[in-house]
């Protein structure tokens, strides 16, 4: 895996002036015209994490590559990517069109956490293909944040801030409504948000001497000061799986990156995810996806 790209570098790569607010850590925004700003592309870009967020409407033929998953776009899709999840595009036409915005937390800093909203979490959806009509409710707010960043007026980046908002909310608005957003008890909800906010903080795994530190259900309770049934009480009301199956699945997706996208041994992948025997993280990986990790490294995902 290639190491996690930063703004500073975003803007080298295309040699433009780093701005101030880059270079300063201060708050960022800024949004572009894909095809004024990139020009055509290789057939693939690295996979790589970044250490901003980004939300780009893209036109044309290409498959998106996040975590350990693959879009085919025929048309045109909106994708909302954070500095957790490593991605990249694989162009089909040999020209993609449309806009991206780039920013920081801490621009939303006291407007709002901006991982919770799903679009934004590993078990989301942050790639949303488009229908024609879909497509005509997007691109508005796109040309409104470049008329507003060229503006002088004093409060524009408050402007700005409501237009991503904007952005996540049209998403939202356009999936598939989820059975699993019911209603559920406050402390369920409580628990279960705490539970989420521990198991992410753990990845990503950025180097083989990094290490998870709660790897079971016992492991989350105890941090939290409940017991396990209570736990898994409260996981389950609020989104209908055990302890042990969201821990499991959120490492196989970060084992799958690993594997796919690092040149680091077996064992120091099962290493840094909680597996003392790398036979252990082989047999697990193995349940989990079908294959041996040394088997998914070598196939070929399209």
């Amino acid at each position: 895996m290639n190491k996690k790209v930063s703004l500073k570098e975003f803007y080298q790569s295309s040699n433009q002036y780093v701005p101030e607010s880059v270079r300063s850590g201060i708050g960022h925004f800024n949004v572009f015209k894909l095809d004024e700003y990139a020009g055509p592309k290789p057939k693939a870009m690295p996979f790589n994490r970044r250490d901003y967020f980004k939300i780009s409407l893209v036109k044309g033929k290409s498959k998106v590559h996040y975590a350990d998953k693959i879009v085919h776009v025929d048309k045109q899709v909106i994708v909302f990517s954070n500095p957790q999840i490593p991605y990249n595009w694989e162009m089909v036409d040999t020209q993609l069109t449309g806009s991206f915005c780039v920013f920081t937390e801490t621009f939303f800093h006291q407007f709002g956490d901006l991982m919770q909203y799903p679009v934004f979490q590993p078990n989301g959806n942050p790639v949303l293909k488009l229908t024609d009509e879909q497509l005509d409710t997007i691109t508005p707010i796109f040309k409104r944040m470049f008329t507003e960043i060229e503006s002088d007026y004093a409060y524009k980046y408050d402007v700005l801030r409501n237009l991503v908002f904007e952005l996540i909310h049209t998403a939202l608005k356009l999936q598939p409504a989820n059975s699993d957003t019911a209603t559920h008890s406050n402390a369920a909800e409580r628990i279960s948000g705490l539970f989420m906010e521990l198991l992410e903080r753990q990845f990503p795994i950025e180097s083989p001497r990094q290490h998870i530190q709660l790897r079971t259900a016992s492991d989350f309770a105890l941090h939290l000061g409940i017991h396990v049934n209570h736990l898994n009480r409260a996981l389950k009301e609020s989104v209908q799986k055990s302890t042990s199956i969201l821990i499991a699945e959120r490492v196989v997706q970060e084992a799958k990156i690993l594997v796919k996208h690092t040149k680091w041994n077996i064992s120091e992948i099962g290493n840094s995810l909680g597996f003392e025997e790398t036979a252990h993280f082989s047999n697990f990986f193995k349940k989990h996806t079908s294959y041996s990790p040394a088997s998914y490294r070598k196939l070929e995902i399209i």
